[in-house]
């Protein structure tokens, strides 16, 4: 009886159900985070379950853009287990984010971010002074006007094609200097250096050099020399004293985004906040 009993619990072992998904990890990969005002998509790197995350970079997808699209992206894929960090794509209402001088205002994004946040920390353990809010084109403006909004909601700032619209604001009303990196393409059509007219000239792109301009002024680094560099294919210049860093750094090419690129960015922040 006793050795039927053991055989019987032997096969029954070989067909356990898995474990189900607590509800602080019922999302992931392809499967999205449902926040009251919105959702966004994570990656988690493959060591996730035995080694705490370094962080996470946020990053809003361009105009009419989608994020379950930036979680396909092959080069976006590699950041998680090249940087042990989660990466965050996040779904605009409509493919559109309702930044400051944008044509249509369908979310307080500021303040869905700072949800999206704590649900990071609730949900994987992400601490919010270890992210860094990243975005292409369209997501690019909106990561330009948070970091006017308040600098120090995210630890740092990359975007890519994308800056102020015009007119390009004297000030900002964050209290803190970003660590900002700026990518752009000098050939670039869509979202030109120089911004362009859209919707017949009812809204402007701004001028990503004013846009500059405007937080070196703030941020007391007018008149510092940038330290220059070059490499991976782009010409950088950066100004940086103690309140904060901005860098510029440019491409040949046209209206792109690389996963190279925020790699570049989330390195370079961590060795400007001594992580």
């Amino acid at each position: 009886m006793c050795r039927k009993f053991i055989l019987l619990m032997s096969m029954l072992a070989s067909f356990v159900l898995p474990i189900q998904p607590s509800s602080a990890a019922d999302c992931g990969d392809e499967v999205p985070c449902r926040l009251d005002k919105g959702e966004y998509y994570v990656l988690l790197p493959k060591s996730a379950d035995s080694k705490p995350l370094d962080g996470a970079i946020v990053f809003l997808h361009g105009h009419r853009g989608s994020a379950l699209k930036q979680i396909r992206n092959k080069g976006f894929r590699k950041l998680p287990d090249e940087l042990n960090i989660a990466f965050v794509a996040v779904q605009g209402v409509d493919g559109t984010w309702s930044f400051p001088a944008a044509p249509r205002n369908l979310r307080d994004e500021f303040a869905f971010f700072k949800d999206i946040q704590s649900d990071l920390e609730a949900r994987f353990g992400v601490r919010r002074e270890r992210t860094m809010l990243s975005g292409f084109s369209s997501g690019g403006f909106m990561t330009w006007y948070n970091a006017c909004y308040d600098a120090s909601m995210f630890a740092g700032y990359a975007p890519v094609a994308g800056a102020f619209w015009k007119p390009e604001p004297e000030s900002c009303p964050s209290s803190s200097i970003p660590y900002l990196f700026h990518v752009h393409g000098t050939a670039d059509t869509v979202v030109p250096l120089a911004g362009r007219p859209l919707g017949g000239g009812r809204w402007h792109q701004g001028d990503v050099f004013e846009s500059l301009a405007m937080w070196r002024r703030q941020a007391g680094l007018d008149g510092i020399v940038p330290d220059k560099s070059e490499g991976a294919g782009l010409s950088c210049e950066r100004w940086q004293n103690s309140k904060g860093l901005i860098e510029l750094c440019l491409h040949d090419g046209g209206h792109s985004v690389k996963g190279t690129w925020l790699k570049r960015a989330w390195q370079e922040l961590a060795k400007a906040r001594g992580w």
